[in-house]
């Protein structure tokens, strides 16, 4: 990690703690990036380990004090092959489900929709949020994405909603980003569907701002900061601007998923076991991964 930076003359490792176990930090001093790579363990998903260290991340960043902010782009990412982030831990919904512990859910999904609210709001310090994605974005993962300024998307990427599937929707920040990108009648049809969309057909709908060819989103990113940072102060000002006409509020948010805690509460065992026979088989394709990467290393 380079941690000298050339136009403030801060030390970056003095101001900040990034010493975790599920998210790989690394500063470009060059272009005050900051990039965090997501691999959260046994699966890809927002286990509570992951989130504590986001929340540890994201608490630094915005108790920076001045104005001379070391970071100005904030790049969400990951490095876990073929997997941005596959949403929530449904191992923990289903057992705080069986619990009826209604609280645990929604202290979850509070977590969750206050850190995509930073993202969202720029951190009150004029960051650049960027969402770089390089596999499958799911549920929550996709929503994640969606809290950032901007999002990077290579071409045959994934991302969707399935918790249509076992009776459920997506509650932490889905309708009110996706209704801010596209009509709200799209959002909705988005959601109930339960389909995929490759990067290049969320491109075309104007979610993804950044396509990609597979392979190339990191050189993607680089490009765009590289141009908005020649045009900061006005970029800065019309993202301003937009979120004055569409404003995204915490208590909207919560207020959804507030419905979902109390739908979440009240799934049946059908419901319930095909969130366990999705938790397997993700399971199962995680350890195929890491079984041909490993292969591959050999």
């Amino acid at each position: 990690m380079k941690t000298l930076m050339k136009q403030t003359g801060i030390n970056f490792n003095e101001h900040f703690n990034t010493d975790y176990e599920q998210l790989d930090v690394s500063y470009q001093s060059d272009s005050q990036s900051l990039w965090f790579y997501m691999h959260a363990s046994p699966r890809p998903c927002f286990s509570p380990k992951l989130l504590s260290e986001m929340q540890d991340l994201f608490g630094q960043i915005s108790a920076f004090p001045g104005k001379n902010h070391p970071v100005q782009y904030l790049i969400a990412a990951s490095n876990v092959p073929g997997v941005y982030n596959l949403g929530g831990d449904l191992s923990k919904f289903k057992q705080f489900i069986a619990d009826g512990d209604k609280e645990k859910l929604r202290a979850y999904a509070y977590q969750c929709l206050d850190m995509g609210f930073e993202c969202s709001r720029h951190f009150n310090h004029g960051i650049t949020t960027i969402s770089l994605i390089q596999g499958s974005a799911l549920g929550g993962g996709f929503e994640a994405a969606l809290s950032c300024n901007v999002i990077v998307a290579e071409k045959s990427v994934q991302m969707g909603f399935p918790e249509i599937l076992f009776n459920l929707f997506p509650g932490m920040g889905a309708y009110s980003y996706l209704s801010r990108r596209v009509h709200p009648s799209i959002a909705e049809k988005m959601i109930s569907s339960g389909r995929m969309y490759t990067g290049e057909e969320l491109h075309e709908m104007g979610i993804v701002d950044v396509l990609a060819e597979d392979g190339e989103g990191e050189a993607a990113v680089t490009e765009y900061i590289k141009r908005h940072s020649s045009q900061r102060t006005s970029r800065l000002a019309m993202q301003q601007a937009y979120m004055h006409v569409n404003p995204v509020s915490l208590a909207e948010m919560r207020a959804i998923s507030d419905i979902w805690v109390d739908t979440a509460i009240e799934l049946d065992e059908r419901s319930l076991r095909i969130m366990e026979r999705l938790v397997r088989a993700q399971g199962k394709k995680m350890d195929k991964q890491v079984s041909d990467s490993e292969t591959q290393v050999a």
